[in-house]
């Protein structure tokens, strides 16, 4: 049986595009917009989550 290596597998929440900047409506002196960063609360802004853990079964 071959060893499995854990693949990091996409944020499901995110998408894979873990910081996004929203724009505030604003515009600085020189013109461009004000926006603000929000990062994904579940993957901590990596865009990968880790695999689940193997479950394990106890008792009988």
């Amino acid at each position: 049986m071959m060893p499995q290596t854990p693949t990091t597998r996409v944020c499901s929440h995110c998408d894979g595009f873990p910081v996004v900047h929203i724009t505030t409506g604003t515009t600085t002196p020189d013109g461009r917009r004000q926006t603000l960063p929000a990062t994904c609360p579940v993957c901590k802004g990596t865009g990968h989550r880790t695999a689940p853990s193997a479950l394990v079964r106890a008792g009988k």
